[in-house]
């Protein structure tokens, strides 16, 4: 084999994608940080998924065509900071390709060699030791045997299969290039996942049997949490509902819609399934908080066939017959009528703010600050590009600020912010909650944009952050011996604190977030804590520190216990 034509580059992409897909999970779980929510798996895979839709439905053998479905979907699709490295490869891979219907040795190289640049460009501060290194070291390795005898004489299966063979070399060393990959005992997951996708290119590209065969609704994140959360509560079952429903809507649903709706509600249960067909969406979700899964399909049109079981009664499904939660549901059924299927874009205007945050008091709280769009979304269920540029069109301003809070959107704003050419977009930096708020509250009205994003973006060095969860596996992170199932207080500056008990852990976290000038402490509560454990962790701080201030909201976050700011 001496090239490839576009119908085996189809191919060989949606096989790449369907191995990343298969194997998700075992990279989500070389997350660094021991948490619940390791997630570059799902997010490159959501991101190469929905590039293969896009190839899936190029019907002609084009070269130029295949190219552009590759590096639109996924440029659009791209979630977290992976997802969006990897768009950006792909990106900078297809810009070479596109202009030739057969890629040779030749072709490759350079397509290879603009992929790892292009990528490279994306991010400000590069990383050596991520999916960036094993990405550059592939290319090299490519644009040395295009040069050699040896890629003259040998066919393209051989040479990217020496190609793969470097980039596993190169991963392994990612350690020693990264010191808390080191220290955590894995190898960059990025990088992981990179070579995932590319095996299974190799894979079609020797003609081993391959299932191409897609799922045409958009992928659900399914993040499994592996630890019993004991210290808060003895219930077996996290989800205590199985809730399951219909929603008709008024038109033809669409992947976006779908996966927004997933999205949803990945942020309040596990056990998803959320699949389109044609005009009616078929919900399945293991919650809490069943009255909120309706709510969300009420904003998508009218609800049947609604079903809410408890499965902590006697650990069976068994129908709820309570009469006010019968009635309650009749009123949801009802007040389905009165609401649009989809949202409708808002009054024009000069500003406007773009949150992400999940849970429904910080949701509340960011709409109370002034914030027009607020997406769900956060730590376990990053939003895609497509997701914020579809927020920034609602918003319908001429000026946007993009709020990611959380270090792993950061990217897909920036990359929202370069396909939006119609609308000055200012994407703030926002690492977390706390900043994203502090953000908010620094905009001053009748200042000129671009100085009020500037203003907004130095705030967010005068609040420090802090979050408080569990472990899923046991390592050594920090310096720190952590064990499955510990209680661990994650700052700004890495893990502070780890321990057994809840709100001890969390009042260690907040002694190592205090220093002279501090005067405030926000705690916002998770939907795990009850009220009554918050009201005691705030009068522990308020005791460790009388002259501080102690303010205590409802943040109904999934995975974190508390949320903790300190001014």
């Amino acid at each position: 084999m001496n090239s490839i034509n576009a119908e085996l580059l189809k191919k060989c992409f949606i096989a790449g994608a369907k191995n990343l897909e298969a194997n998700k999970e075992y990279i989500n779980e070389l997350n660094v940080f021991p948490v619940p929510d390791g997630d570059t798996g799902t997010n490159m895979t959501m991101t190469v998924m929905s590039a293969a839709r896009a190839v899936d439905e190029v019907t002609e053998n084009s070269m130029p065509l295949v190219c552009k479905a590759i590096s639109g979907g996924s440029l659009r699709g791209a979630r977290g900071n992976s997802g969006v490295i990897l768009s950006q490869l792909l990106r900078g891979f297809c810009k070479v390709a596109s202009e030739s219907e057969e890629l040779d040795i030749k072709v490759l190289s350079e397509a290879f060699s603009r992929a790892s640049e292009t990528a490279y460009k994306a991010v400000m501060k590069p990383k050596e030791g991520t999916i960036l290194t094993v990405a550059r070291g592939m290319s090299e390795k490519l644009a040395e045997l295009c040069a050699s005898d040896q890629g003259q004489d040998q066919d393209l299966t051989g040479l990217l299969s020496a190609v793969i063979d470097h980039g596993d070399q190169v991963l392994e060393s990612t350690p020693e290039l990264l010191p808390v990959l080191k220290e955590a005992g894995v190898v960059d997951s990025g990088g992981q996942g990179l070579m995932t996708f590319l095996k299974g290119v190799l894979a079609a590209l020797q003609g081993k049997e391959v299932d191409l065969r897609l799922d045409t609704s958009a992928p659900s994140a399914n993040y499994t949490l592996k630890t019993e959360r004991k210290h808060i509560s003895s219930d077996d079952i996290k989800f205590g509902y199985c809730t399951e429903f219909l929603v008709q809507g008024d038109h033809e649903f669409t992947a976006e819609e779908t996966s927004r709706l997933s999205a949803f509600l990945e942020s309040i249960g596990d056990s998803i399934v959320c699949v389109a067909d044609d005009e009616i969406i078929k919900v399945h979700v293991h919650t809490n908080h069943p009255g909120l899964a309706l709510e969300k399909g009420l904003e998508m049109g009218s609800l049947s066939r609604m079903k809410v079981d408890n499965m902590r009664e006697e650990h069976e499904e068994k129908l709820i017959k309570d009469a006010s939660k019968i009635a309650a549901m009749e009123q949801l059924k009802k007040a389905s009528e009165k609401l649009s299927s989809k949202p409708s874009k808002q009054e024009h205007k000069e500003c406007a703010f773009v949150t992400v945050c999940a849970g429904s008091g910080l949701s509340e709280i960011f709409r109370g600050l002034g914030a027009n769009y607020v997406i769900e979304g956060g730590q376990t269920m990053n939003p895609s590009t497509e997701d914020i540029l579809n927020a920034i069109e609602l918003v319908n301003a001429d000026n946007v600020f993009v709020l990611p809070n959380n270090k792993n959107i950061i990217l897909a704003a920036e990359q929202a912010a370069r396909i939006n050419k119609d609308v000055n977009i200012f994407v703030i930096p926002s690492k977390t909650i706390p900043q994203g708020i502090t953000a908010l509250i620094n905009y001053c009205d009748g200042i000129d944009p671009e100085d009020n994003a500037r203003s907004m973006t130095e705030s967010l060095q005068t609040v420090s952050s802090g979050q408080v969860t569990y472990a899923v596996r046991h390592t050594q992170v920090d310096g720190k011996e952590i064990s499955e199932g510990d209680i661990m207080g994650i700052g700004d500056r890495g893990i502070l604190a780890v321990g057994q008990i809840l709100n001890e852990t969390a009042l260690d976290l907040i002694k190592a977030m205090v220093n002279d000038e501090s005067e405030l402490c926000t705690i916002y509560r998770g939907e795990d804590v009850s009220e009554e454990d918050a009201e005691c962790l705030k009068a522990d701080i308020q005791k460790a520190f009388p002259d501080m201030e102690i303010e205590l909201q409802y943040g109904g976050q999934p995975i974190y216990y508390y949320i903790l700011s300190v001014e």
